[in-house]
């Protein structure tokens, strides 16, 4: 099932790309292609911490309130060292994460309420850092603005960053027991505990690496931008949570893999390229991915629905 909806998402992103160059062959020049990429990395880095956190039937919103926070303080901090302003930028991340994961994998408390109050609360902290200050690229050192700029043999760094960090965890999802794991609490949490698997702990562990890699996207969102203000990420986690589950990641969890996420960020993105590019307005974009996300959920639930029925009436033959 999740190879048809990435085969499914891989069609109507060449269909959306297709009908688009018609209309405007730049858009598949080698520039058009490079802006395509880069406007889709920072989601497509950050639907990975997301994916382990779906899949493990848990949500976490706060990832665009910790992408804004790590991106200031990261700014904010480069006066006093680059190196010191990369590394906690991410370890701000991290810290972001630790909390969410206290709460719900050790906490037990419902994710949905937990993230949907740090979303509130990390981008409170994030307007008390700024005090109304912007930063500005003239702050920032050449050096690391080039890390949102540059490239290595006609592919920006942005987007090497993020297939490295795509592949490190599809690697371990697919090929390590804790990985595997987290399929197994999405699939059946009470069951997941019964044959002895740590919930707990694996579900802190998705929202500590979710957070992570937020802190990370806000480092390279400095990069990319250059321009930093208190507004930075904000409604980023709709998007994120929006590939995540048009990329074919079950929200009831179970299912779903971050190459998936990852397509379904860049087709977001193209859309929304695309529709720039025909003059129609911001609004339909938003409705285009509010449908897209309202089929992929429902997709989802009538196939769990059907494989239930399937389940029982094999169940019932072989009581027979």
């Amino acid at each position: 099932m999740t190879a048809i909806r990435e085969l499914g998402i891989l069609i109507a992103l060449a269909v959306v790309v297709g009908v688009t160059a018609i209309v405007n062959p730049l858009f598949l020049s080698g520039q058009g292609i490079r802006d395509l990429l880069l406007n889709a990395c920072l989601v497509a880095l950050l639907t990975v911490g997301q994916t382990m956190v779906v899949i493990t039937r848990n949500v976490d919103l706060s990832v665009g309130s910790v992408l804004g926070l790590s991106a200031f303080i990261t700014a904010d901090t480069f006066a006093v060292n680059p190196v010191l302003a990369v590394v906690v930028g991410i370890a701000v991340g991290a810290l972001c994460g630790l909390v969410n994961g206290a709460l719900v994998g050790l906490g037990k408390v419902p994710s949905l309420v937990v993230t949907l109050g740090t979303l509130s609360v990390f981008r409170g902290l994030d307007f008390m850092w700024a005090h109304g200050r912007q930063i500005n690229a003239a702050n920032l050192p050449d050096g690391f603005l080039a890390l949102g700029s540059g490239s290595v043999l006609g592919v920006p760094y942005l987007v090497i960053i993020t297939l490295v960090v795509l592949a490190v965890a599809a690697v371990h999802l697919g090929s390590y027991r804790s990985g595997r794991e987290l399929y197994a609490i999405g699939s059946n949490p009470e069951a997941a505990v019964l044959v002895g698997i740590p919930v707990g702990r694996r579900v802190f562990t998705t929202f500590l690496v979710s957070g992570t890699v937020a802190g990370l996207a806000g480092v390279l969102a400095v990069a990319r931008y250059g321009t930093v203000d208190a507004t930075v990420g904000t409604g980023l986690e709709l998007q994120v949570i929006s590939a995540v589950v048009v990329g074919g990641v079950a929200i009831f969890g179970g299912s779903g893999t971050v190459a998936g996420a990852a397509l379904g960020a860049l087709l977001l993105s193209t859309i929304g390229s695309a529709l720039e590019v025909v003059h129609i307005a911001q609004f339909w974009q938003q409705a285009i991915t509010g449908a897209l996300l309202i089929a992929a959920i429902a997709l989802d639930r009538g196939v769990a629905l059907r494989v239930a029925a399937r389940l029982r009436r094999q169940s019932r033959g072989v009581s027979a």
